[in-house]
């Protein structure tokens, strides 16, 4: 009988292939079946895999099915991949999955991935932290089919002033930007990033006030991140970390 082998969920990052983690890219050169979510992850990336390799597009399987795919795999010696976009820390439905693993008896492993929060900061070329502007990134979605808490209605996170990275909302734009009005002036810088590091991606720029009309002139309805935040002006005090006043532990 074969030995059992460990599922691994890798994030494949925003889309450019290159932005796979080394680890991700080896145990995709490595596997015997993947499943990718296809709606989602560039199928370059596919490019990893070695000839021969067992590949199933997820994008109109449900749980069980997916499950089911890569357990039976593993239970047959397998090396399995389940291949995520961005990082699995955000939005991946990772922890339903988990859960049937580990109800079944299987071992995983995570490989995180870069978000394309991330990546689309790097695209608008700015931190999402500034000193005295913003030290805190919130990470959220607009309600839509799928609910969010009460408490995390955009509305309410927007008093905190923080940069903020909303996911799976662009559709909705004018609805972020009246909750979102709540505590952030219309002068506040934002950002629409549409489909961040692909060929194909776009970068608007503007502020609150504005943002709204760019993103319905542009004809942008989905895969876009909304950034905004005093931090995307790039204009903050400077960090202590390099000023030559400042010791610590590397420099007297």
């Amino acid at each position: 009988m074969a030995e059992v082998s460990t599922i691994y969920f890798v994030g494949a990052g925003p889309g450019d292939p290159e932005l796979i983690t080394v680890k991700g890219k080896k145990l995709l050169e490595e596997a015997d079946v993947v499943v990718y979510a296809g709606s989602l992850v560039k199928e370059k990336i596919l490019g990893y895999c070695r000839k021969g390799v067992e590949i199933h597009n997820s994008a109109s399987m449900d749980l069980e099915e997916i499950t089911g795919i890569m357990v039976k795999a593993a239970r047959e010696g397998r090396r399995v991949v389940r291949l995520h976009t961005g990082d699995t820390a955000f939005y991946s439905a990772l922890n339903e999955q988990a859960s049937v693993l580990e109800r079944e008896g299987m071992a995983y492993g995570v490989v995180p991935g870069v978000s394309s929060a991330s990546a689309s900061a790097a695209s608008l070329g700015r931190e999402l932290t500034m000193p005295e502007v913003s030290q805190t990134v919130i990470v959220t979605r607009i309600a839509g089919r799928t609910p969010v808490p009460e408490a995390e209605k955009l509305s309410s996170l927007a008093s905190h002033g923080a940069t903020m990275c909303i996911f799976l909302s662009v559709d909705k734009i004018e609805r972020v930007v009246e909750e979102l009005s709540v505590g952030y002036p219309p002068d506040t810088p934002a950002a629409v990033v549409y489909r961040a590091s692909w060929e194909d991606e776009r970068v608007l720029t503007g502020t609150l006030g504005d943002i709204a009309a760019r993103v319905k002139e542009a004809g942008i309805t989905r895969q876009a991140i909304i950034m905004v935040g005093r931090s995307l002006a790039g204009d903050g005090k400077k960090s202590k970390l390099y000023d030559k006043e400042f010791k610590h532990g590397y420099r007297k």
